[in-house]
């Protein structure tokens, strides 16, 4: 007999996803242990676990891998045959939709007039604190992509007006927002996205007791210390999503957090292993925290029954979020279960960031 955790580690279904096909009737353990509940699959299962799963990742319905599963250990395999083609037939007219729906959205796109081209001739002049500038920049730079698909997130939007340069990077999985208050401005507003390397040499620059300038000229932008030093650049000629339509979110619960503890818990608790990233099929851990009634946070364990306020995500990013949220006790901010949860300092409600939530199977 095999255990419950051996199956999924050699099936490639997360141990969650195997109770989940146990409650609905696909995969029934040979044996459940009347006393911890616990359940042991029989060594032939594991072929039908793995048939499970490559039927999954196709995003075959629960009914029809019912049958396949049914069907697949019999002389007739007619039934199989047709489910297997019926599902194929369904992905490529699905496709075939979706192509159409994107060329359609490609026509708009390039019909619409680019909002930003205006700024590229725009000037700015701002004085910082060099402090604040830095710990800004390490507020959000961890969020920033690194994806050549999408070159437009592979920086750092500088979002310059009035009295304050708002930092804003996000990779689709993450989104973190910092704000600086700036001293002095004179010129236009402007929002240039700033590329990582550009924004490594700024932090580099940055952090110093003396204040230090920015200035945006078109497609260059330039930080300099009153000293003299100075490092500049081309900004990146890409357009950054509209950050506000992706911050502004219903109000949550909110439960604030020892940084330390926590950290200690998320790292030394339980996750679910085997979740795998759609777009680059990378394998990463997920944490399940809750929000419990009293106020606290606590991290679950697959079996943990909460009361609300229960969410999955990376256990790589959300504990960046708390390196980069930089204080000794942060809030966490629980939306609906699709929401993202949002990292905020207590004292400063400008400077946050944002994880996705992760599904979990069943």
């Amino acid at each position: 007999m095999r255990s419950i955790g051996e199956t999924a580690r050699d099936c490639g279904l997360s141990v969650s996803a195997l109770r989940f096909y146990d409650r609905a009737g696909v995969l029934v353990p040979a044996w459940v242990d009347p006393v911890s509940g616990y359940r042991w699959y029989a060594p032939g299962q594991l072929d039908e676990a793995r048939l499970l799963a490559r039927l999954r990742r196709t995003g075959m319905p629960l009914a029809d891998i019912r049958l396949v599963l049914a069907g697949w250990a019999g002389t007739d395999t007619d039934l199989v045959r047709q489910l297997l083609q019926a599902h194929l037939r369904r992905l490529e007219q699905g496709l075939s939709r979706a192509r159409g729906e994107f060329s359609t959205l490609r026509a708009l796109l390039d019909d619409r007039e680019n909002p930003m081209t205006s700024l590229r001739t725009s000037s700015a002049r701002s004085a910082l604190a060099s402090p604040e500038l830095a710990a800004a920049l390490d507020a959000v730079r961890f969020a920033a992509g690194t994806g050549p698909e999408l070159p437009m997130l592979g920086g750092i939007l500088f979002d310059l007006e009035g009295e304050a340069l708002r930092l804003v990077a996000t990779d689709r999985y993450r989104l973190a927002v910092a704000r600086v208050p700036v001293t002095v401005h004179s010129g236009s507003p402007v929002r240039v996205l700033v590329p990582l390397p550009l924004v490594d040499a700024m932090r580099a620059l940055a952090g110093g007791p003396e204040p230090v300038r920015l200035a945006v000229d078109g497609d260059r932008v330039t930080l300099e210390t009153e000293g003299g030093r100075q490092v500049a650049g081309r900004v990146l000629d890409h357009e950054f999503p509209d950050y506000r339509r992706l911050v502004g979110l219903p109000a949550g619960r909110r439960a604030p957090v020892d940084v330390a503890g926590f950290r200690e818990a998320v790292q030394e608790g339980p996750v679910r292993t085997g979740e795998v990233r759609e777009e680059d099929g990378a394998l990463y851990d997920v944490s399940v925290i809750e929000a419990g009634a009293d106020g606290t946070v606590r991290v679950c364990d697959d079996g943990a029954d909460g009361d609300g306020g229960r969410l999955a995500v990376n256990r790589a990013f959300l504990l960046e979020a708390l390196d980069a949220g930089a204080r000794e006790r942060l809030v966490l901010e629980f939306g609906a279960p699709t929401a993202p949860l949002a990292i905020r300092r207590p004292d400063d409600e400008d400077t946050f960031s944002l994880l996705m939530p992760v599904r979990l199977d069943g």
